[in-house]
């Protein structure tokens, strides 16, 4: 059972899952990291750009999910080190300052809010989430052509492409895709018509945005919603 709620730390999410062991989850490309835990493990997962196939990984999860392009600050890791990747707190951190929060998360009554104070902890010894990068992910978020926010943030073309690599893994046009995908995902679990989700989600028509679904997720949008 997946449960969410909204965190103490601005645009992040606390949540938990205990998957069915006998069947395979999928994880989709969000344009956000996650801290987690996992059987006495503490894991990093990188910015998505397909889905994740979750088999094989039964047991309780507790995790925090951040507002895209806000993770490598707080980890100390640009994100496009972590594109499409899980990997142990330990690997990115000293393994000391691993242990030390692994040993909080895991004496905790419950690991999704140790987690939760852990990332507060970490805001507050770190600079504020620039708000340039806010601006870009609320912008493509509503559908905004990259080229137009751009211009309006005054970042050319490549600074705007590094700056992106090292808060979100990948360029400002995939973050744009996956941000759609989204907004596409929320209308047609809404109930709205996948003509209408088509148009009003910013594809070309319904069969772009079956085509994008089928990439980014391994399946039909049909499927993946039935699932």
């Amino acid at each position: 059972m997946y449960e969410e709620r909204a965190s103490r730390l601005p645009g992040a999410v606390v949540w938990t899952n205990t998957p069915d062991a006998s069947g395979t989850g999928r994880v989709l490309p969000d344009g956000c990291m996650d801290l987690l835990w996992h059987e006495g493990r503490l894991l990093v997962a990188g910015p998505d750009t397909h889905a994740q196939l979750t088999e094989g990984t039964a047991g309780a999860w507790s995790g925090v999910r951040f507002f895209p392009g806000t993770a490598p600050a707080l980890l100390g890791v640009p994100a496009h080190e972590l594109r499409d990747r899980r990997v142990d707190l330990a690997d990115l951190w000293p393994a000391s300052r691993a242990r030390r929060l692994g040993a909080r998360v895991g004496a905790a009554a419950d690991p999704a809010t140790a987690l939760e104070d852990a990332a507060l902890d970490l805001a507050a010894d770190t600079r504020p989430p620039d708000p340039l990068l806010r601006s870009l992910v609320t912008a493509l978020g509503a559908g905004r052509p990259v080229a137009a926010v751009a211009g309006e943030l005054g970042l050319g073309a490549r600074q705007l492409h590094r700056r992106s690599l090292a808060a979100f893994g990948y360029g400002p046009k995939t973050l744009a895709r996956i941000l759609r995908l989204q907004r596409a995902l929320r209308l047609a679990r809404s109930g709205v018509p996948y003509a209408d989700t088509a148009a009003r989600a910013g594809y070309a028509d319904q069969a772009h945005l079956a085509r994008d679904v089928r990439e980014l997720t391994g399946l039909t949008l049909g499927g993946l919603l039935g699932g």
